[in-house]
């Protein structure tokens, strides 16, 4: 499951995105000015990022630049209603790396984020994702072993398609936390502990992820 920021001070507007991308099985944060996405963006690590353009405190295009300044690398797309071709300019040169005037269909806009994730990790697509004796298909959200359909609860789904997208690498619970859950959620490492715990026994491999002391978990992708 990706996870999504969006940066829109439009309240309508925001939610009808938020509720459409959260269909699609996005992981969705909103924020409705630019100094909360500010504080998000330093505390969570997002797969695709949405921004306005004109938001209350720092603008999108501040942020964008604000963002690659200190590092960020992932795929940020620009919202707006500016559609002159400075505009568009500005908007790619701030680092950005694309651009949707509005207004947009859901659609087009759903199209585009997807377009980005395959730029970002070309080999992530919605393809279902074969490893360790498991079949994923995240467009389903069904989990198989040998053919035999195995039941997750979401969040364990999420996890585990976390895991299956990157494998043999470590992670350790804030991290896990980060990039699985909402900033508003009350999770702990010892929930992570026993989220980790169910997908072994569900799986009936307990090798599956490993953990290790003082640095996190792997995912043992063959």
């Amino acid at each position: 499951m990706s996870k999504i920021l969006l940066a829109e001070d439009e309240i309508d507007l925001s939610k009808q995105i938020a509720d459409w991308l959260r269909r699609e099985n996005y992981l969705v944060e909103t924020a409705d000015n630019g100094n909360d996405a500010l504080a998000l963006l330093r505390g969570y690590e997002f797969d695709v990022i949405l921004l306005d353009w004109m938001l209350p405190g720092l603008s999108g295009i501040e942020l964008c630049k604000s963002y690659r300044a200190r590092g960020g690398s992932s795929p940020v797309l620009i919202l707006t209603a500016k559609s002159t071709e400075n505009d568009k300019e500005l908007g790619l040169d701030c680092g950005a790396d694309d651009y949707l005037v509005k207004p947009f269909g859901l659609r087009e806009l759903s199209a585009r984020i997807r377009a980005l994730l395959r730029r970002a990790s070309p080999n992530r697509t919605n393809n279902i994702l074969k490893m360790s004796g498991l079949e994923l298909d995240p467009a389903s959200r069904k989990l198989s072993k040998d053919g035999v359909e195995i039941h997750l609860e979401p969040r364990e789904f999420s996890l585990l398609e976390f895991f299956m997208r990157h494998p043999n690498q470590v992670f350790d619970a804030e991290a896990l936390i980060s990039r699985v859950w909402d900033s508003d959620s009350l999770i702990s490492e010892e929930s992570i502990r026993t989220y980790i715990k169910n997908l072994r026994k569900k799986t009936g491999n307990q090798e599956l992820i490993s953990t290790l002391r003082g640095s996190g978990y792997r995912f043992e992708g063959k």
